[in-house]
């Protein structure tokens, strides 16, 4: 027996309700490898040279801060850039704060398609099983006193079986979108904490709580 022929006969069990949750574990599978894809691409989670060009930036290294921003390929890199460069024009904050939303919101980009197909699939399950115990108590009733318990039970595991593909689709895809949520989350505390941290470093805020804080340190 070939895979496609095993495949026919599953689809055959559990009728369109199985080939529709097929359809969504591949649908899961493709936006879970294109997120992997993204975030690799994009650096996400990779922040050690962010940290070293910030740590230079809140020291008032601001040349070596600039130089070391540049060997980063991550895609808060351009915004970082946008906020040292423009530190000092009044509204930055705002502007900056918009683009990120907009870097982090193409993070988010299939989000909904991971949650609404992890709400969906055990209730489609759960319909499937309506329709074949719906089935099977009718083929029991058309059965009449010539009552065969092999034929009811047969009926009530096929019936099941769109419950179990339903769960198996929804709880993978469930921990996938807990996962890339959570880095999602982390990305977003990093990049308003960069933010916060070009714009107002350190040694700024030192300074304009003590004028002779830059004597000082230099002394």
């Amino acid at each position: 027996m070939t895979v496609f022929d095993a495949l026919s006969g599953f689809f055959a069990l559990g009728g369109p309700v199985v080939l529709v949750l097929f359809a969504m574990s591949v649908l899961t599978l493709t936006v879970t490898l294109y997120k992997i894809w993204q975030f690799s691409v994009s650096g996400v989670g990779r922040h050690r040279v962010l940290s070293d060009a910030l740590r230079l930036w809140d020291t008032g290294e601001q040349s070596a801060a600039l130089t070391r921003l540049g060997a980063s390929r991550s895609y808060l890199a351009p915004l970082l850039g946008s906020a040292m460069a423009g530190s000092q024009r009044p509204g930055i904050e705002a502007r900056l704060d918009a683009e990120a939303g907009v870097a982090l919101a193409s993070l988010e980009r299939g989000f909904r398609v991971l949650d609404t197909i992890a709400q969906i699939a055990p209730l489609l399950g759960l319909f499937g099983t309506v329709i074949g115990m719906i089935d099977a108590f009718r083929s029991l009733q058309e059965a009449g006193s010539s009552v065969d318990p092999s034929l009811l039970a047969g009926g009530i595991w096929v019936a099941l079986l769109t419950t179990a593909v339903g769960l198996a689709v929804a709880i993978p895809t469930s921990m996938v979108l807990t996962w890339l949520e959570s880095r999602t989350a982390r990305e977003r505390v990093f990049a308003d904490k960069a933010l916060r941290t070009v714009l107002v470093p350190e040694r700024a805020a030192q300074e304009a709580a003590d004028p002779t804080y830059s004597a000082r340190v230099n002394a």
